[in-house]
């Protein structure tokens, strides 16, 4: 419950979906949006979601043309909201990242459109394959060189305004990953120190979760956050109550460094992740989720280990 309240009181008015969620943890692509030609007022395009869709506001008050991959009608945000053509190949296409949705029988780029209202919003996103790298692994130059930055392509994304032809223009980047060992040397040290602070290594926990909870809250200011990584953070924001309790200490470092950290090492992997902010601010918290958690887990095993034997009240008095 508590988890569903944080994320509704951070989660922005949801935009109109033209497709289903798809949203990378990290990736090696960077997709920029350069700008829209001719410059229009009331026209604004981004790249979201690690660069996994577009998004587009239209608050020009005249109906705004997504076009296709073979130029055909694909969406369009009106005034009074978002439509998709269900006749685009495209509108099947962008329903996953990879775009390998079978096209059913009535997808004709050149039938003509048939619009299907897909919300009362303005804004709108959704997949585009011109601004994705496609290929399996690497492209040549980032497998020759994966230690550099590699302009991939410039792409265009064409839009029409009554008889206006407009384009979306952007760029598609290789980029190469973080160094990996650092962020595991933090998380090494920070295990250690958490370790050693004995019953009060759950304030390295409450440290963790506050960090995994900003790292949830500007991941969904660009994307949705996965609800483990809040409720990580809330259990390690409150894990200060399990002090008393080695097991409590124990089951908290050990959702703390899964759900906040080892499910989501990607960030440390790979150099473009979803948070609407520097990148560095999700791989301290996942460092900080993996080393605290570990030293709450290491702690609470160690005073588990050393716990007396129970005894029963029965059998103390029969030896005394």
């Amino acid at each position: 419950m508590a988890v569903a309240v944080v994320a509704g009181v951070v989660l922005p008015p949801a935009p109109a979906f033209a497709h289903g969620g798809d949203t990378p943890d990290a990736t090696s692509f960077r997709t920029t949006v350069s700008g829209i030609a001719p410059a229009t007022p009331g026209l604004a395009v981004k790249a979201i979601e690690a660069g996994a869709r577009l998004e587009l506001t239209n608050g020009t008050g005249r109906t705004v043309e997504v076009l296709g991959y073979a130029g055909e009608p694909y969406l369009e945000v009106r005034p009074d909201g978002t439509y998709e053509n269900v006749h685009s190949p495209a509108a099947y296409i962008n329903q996953t990242l990879e775009g390998g949705t079978a096209l059913p029988a009535a997808a004709d780029a050149a039938a003509p459109p048939q619009w299907r209202r897909v919300s009362g919003d303005r804004t709108v996103r959704w997949h585009d394959q011109r601004t994705h790298w496609l290929g399996d692994g690497l492209p040549p130059a980032a497998a020759a060189a994966p230690y550099r930055e590699h302009r991939l392509r410039d792409w265009v994304v064409p839009l029409r305004q009554g008889t206006t032809e407009l384009r979306i223009g952007g760029t598609l980047d290789y980029l190469p990953p973080p160094t990996e060992w650092l962020w595991w040397a933090g998380a090494a040290v920070i295990m250690l120190g958490v370790a050693a602070a004995g019953r009060w290594s759950v304030a390295g926990g409450a440290v963790a979760g506050a960090a995994l909870l900003s790292y949830a809250i500007v991941r969904t200011l660009d994307a949705p956050a996965p609800m483990a990584t809040y409720a990580a953070g809330l259990i390690g924001l409150v894990s200060a109550f399990a002090a008393r309790s080695a097991f409590l200490t124990t089951l908290a470092g050990a959702v703390v460094a899964v759900f906040g950290g080892l499910i989501d090492l990607g960030v440390l992997q790979q150099a473009v992740v979803p948070v609407a902010g520097p990148a560095w601010v999700a791989r301290v918290a996942v460092t900080l989720a993996v080393g605290a958690g570990l030293g709450m887990v290491f702690t609470g095993m160690v005073r588990l280990r050393r716990a007396p034997p129970a005894r029963d009240e029965q059998g103390t008095r029969g030896r005394g």
